[in-house]
């Protein structure tokens, strides 16, 4: 079975019941993870979870069948949870489908990759499978997912609440639902008790806008403003900005950055394309200028190598996670400085 991000939903239930593998890839991280719980919701029995990475069956391609197809402690139902990059778990999968035994549910959430890859390829035709690509959402479906989201816990959001925290959470919907979530907490809000939340009960949470979170890091390290960089990085540690969480950020402004370059062509102007998708809200006004100074960086090849180094970094972060906050600040310096605009001539010199 293969799904669409529109067609997910609606084929979700029926996916449940009858698939046991399922592939969520695409760019959109949260938007995969999202609907991996959404299947575990709709598992006959979802149980035990196992969690394994992607590198773990890259080194050997025998452990996921192993894992499948063994019983919990107590002989409960259980699934298996993968988070992988690309095709790193391709000869795994191919190995569990070869199996004879039957193997319980097995949900592979796969950053950088895409319905066309090789095992995508290799489940898009059964149907005990499941192949789902995800795109991040722009502001404007952001946002209405956030005022979903508030709707379902009892909490009114006027359109501009909903939009901050849309921006507050970089487009990310598990940052959008634990905000909400908290707003509901501290107005005792709930389906059956709904409130009405204004700027400051969202001020008491704690909610970080683009001034106070991640986007003023981010923006400084994509447009190369080497100078901001020691005292944003120090606001990061004062803070307590979780590493990965923060680097979610980075993605989705690179994928954003991708898609914008993907309209642009080698020959756009910048700046006539950001007013343009301002002007039709796909594209916040506040971040015009960051945008027209990260797509003038982060061009052609070059941007489809930070795609890579933040993918690299992502996975650097997950297996070690000890010295997360230092490699995260090691590999944001080096992101800054291949952004900052050189010096007259420079590109002369040997």
């Amino acid at each position: 079975m293969k799904a669409s991000q529109k067609d997910f939903k609606g084929m979700a239930p029926r996916a449940g019941r009858e698939a046991k593998v399922f592939f969520f890839c695409g760019p959109d991280e949260a938007g995969a993870q999202d609907a991996a719980e959404l299947i575990v919701d709709y598992l006959p029995e979802a149980g035990e979870r196992v969690e394994l990475s992607g590198a773990d069956l890259r080194r050997d391609p025998v452990l996921l069948g192993d894992e499948a197809r063994s019983t919990s402690l107590f002989g409960d139902a259980r699934h298996i949870w993968v988070r992988a990059s690309g095709d790193e778990v391709h000869d795994a999968v191919e190995n569990l489908l070869g199996g004879e035994a039957e193997a319980c549910p097995v949900l592979i959430i796969a950053s950088s990759a895409t319905d066309k890859s090789r095992t995508a390829k290799l489940l898009a035709g059964r149907p005990d499978a499941l192949v789902a690509m995800f795109y991040p959402p722009d502001l404007r479906a952001m946002t209405g997912t956030v005022r979903d989201m508030a709707d379902a816990a009892g909490v009114r959001l006027s359109g501009d609440m909903a939009e901050r925290i849309a921006r507050a959470a970089a487009l990310d919907s598990r940052l959008a639902l634990s905000e909400v979530t908290k707003l509901a907490l501290y107005l005792d809000a709930g389906p059956e008790a709904p409130r009405t939340a204004d700027h400051a009960a969202l001020d008491a949470i704690g909610a970080r806008t683009d001034d106070d979170g991640f986007m003023s890091l981010v923006n400084a390290v994509l447009s190369g403003e080497t100078g901001k960089l020691p005292g944003e990085l120090h606001r990061m540690h004062e803070l307590g900005l979780n590493p990965v969480g923060l680097l979610l950020a980075f993605e989705r402004r690179a994928t954003q950055l991708v898609q914008l370059a993907g309209k642009l062509g080698p020959r756009g102007n910048p700046v006539d394309l950001v007013e343009s998708e301002a002007a039709a809200r796909r594209v916040f006004w506040k971040d015009k200028r960051d945008l027209i100074a990260q797509l003038k960086a982060w061009r052609g090849r070059k941007l489809a190598r930070l795609v890579d180094r933040l993918v690299d970094l992502h996975r650097q972060l997950l297996t070690n996670s000890q010295n997360a906050e230092l490699l995260l600040a090691q590999g944001l310096a080096d992101i800054a400085r291949a952004a900052a605009p050189r010096p007259a001539g420079s590109e002369r010199r040997g």
